[in-house]
C-alpha cells in the first residue's frame, strides 16, 4: 500500500463509533480532517486531489473547500468534526479554532432535516436488504446491528441538531443503542416504528435553523485559508515589455 503524506492539516479528530461511545472491542477508530492544498496549485489545470483516504489508520481528510461544500449540505459525517469534544481532536491550529467557531453559520434546517433523515432512511434499506439476502446467503449479524446502532444515531442527533441548533457527538445509555442493535438485527421491521416517529417529530418540530446557511461566513473562512497558504513562484525571468510602433 502506497502512504501519501499529506500537509497542511486544519482540524482532524476521532469520530465514529469511539466518539459516539459505541465502540466494541474489535471497532476501528476511525479520524477524520480537512487539509488546505496550496493555493499555487488551485491554479493549474488540473485541481488538487480533493480527498485522502487511507486505512491503517482509517483516516480520511477533505481538503478546505470540499470540506465546506459538505457541511454546507448538512452531511452528518464531515459536521461531526466541529462538535466533538476537545479531547478527541488531535489536530488543532488557529484556522481550525475559526471553522470551529463558525460551525452554526453551515446549517439550515432543510438541509439537516434532509440530511439525517436521508442517512437514516439508507441504514433502514440495508436492513431491509437482509432479508432479501437470506435466501443467498444471510449477512453479518453484527452488521446489521451496526446498521441500526447508526440508524437511531442518526435520527436522534439530526433531530437535536434540527430543534437546538446544538450536536451531542457521544450518545447518552449506549447500552439501550446495542440493545436496539440487536433486536433490529433480529427482526429489521423493528427499527420502523423508530424511523416513522423521527419523521414526525421533524414534521411537526419548528426548527432553530435558519432556511439556508450562511455560505458567507464559510467563504470568507476558505478565502483566509487561501491567503495563509499562498505562496507565488518567482518566475525565472521576468516578461519583457512590448513595445508597439506608433
Amino acid at each position: 500500500m502506497t502512504r501519501v503524506t499529506v500537509y497542511n492539516i486544519l482540524l482532524s479528530g476521532i469520530v465514529g463509533s469511539t466518539a459516539y461511545g459505541l465502540a466494541h472491542e474489535d471497532s476501528d477508530v476511525d479520524r477524520l480532517g480537512v487539509f488546505a492544498a496550496p493555493t499555487e496549485s488551485l491554479h493549474g489545470l488540473h485541481g488538487p486531489k480533493e480527498s485522502h483516504v487511507s486505512t491503517a489508520p482509517d483516516r480520511t481528510l477533505h481538503e478546505a473547500a470540499k470540506w465546506c461544500r459538505l457541511a454546507l449540505g448538512g452531511n452528518p459525517t464531515v459536521t461531526e468534526l466541529v462538535w466533538l469534544p476537545d479531547e478527541l481532536y488531535e489536530v488543532r491550529t488557529p484556522l481550525g479554532d475559526e471553522l470551529i467557531d463558525i460551525r452554526g453559520t453551515l446549517l439550515s434546517a432543510r438541509r439537516v432535516r434532509d440530511a439525517y433523515l436521508g442517512y437514516a432512511t439508507q441504514q433502514f434499506r440495508k436492513l431491509q436488504n437482509r432479508i432479501a439476502a437470506d435466501e443467498t446467503g444471510t449477512p453479518s449479524r453484527r452488521r446489521s446491528a451496526k446498521h441500526a446502532r447508526h440508524l437511531k444515531r442518526l435520527c436522534h442527533q439530526g433531530f437535536e441538531l434540527y430543534a437546538t441548533g446544538r450536536l451531542t457527538i457521544r450518545v447518552e445509555d449506549p447500552e439501550s443503542y446495542h440493545r436496539f442493535g440487536e433486536e433490529v438485527a433480529a427482526d429489521p421491521s423493528a427499527a420502523l416504528p423508530l424511523l416513522r416517529h423521527y419523521e414526525s417529530a421533524f414534521d411537526r418540530t419548528r426548527s432553530v435553523l435558519p432556511d439556508q446557511p450562511d455560505e458567507g461566513a464559510a467563504e470568507a473562512w476558505l478565502r483566509r485559508v487561501r491567503a495563509h497558504f499562498y505562496q507565488p513562484e518567482v518566475p525565472v525571468h521576468a516578461p519583457e515589455a512590448l513595445t508597439e510602433a506608433g
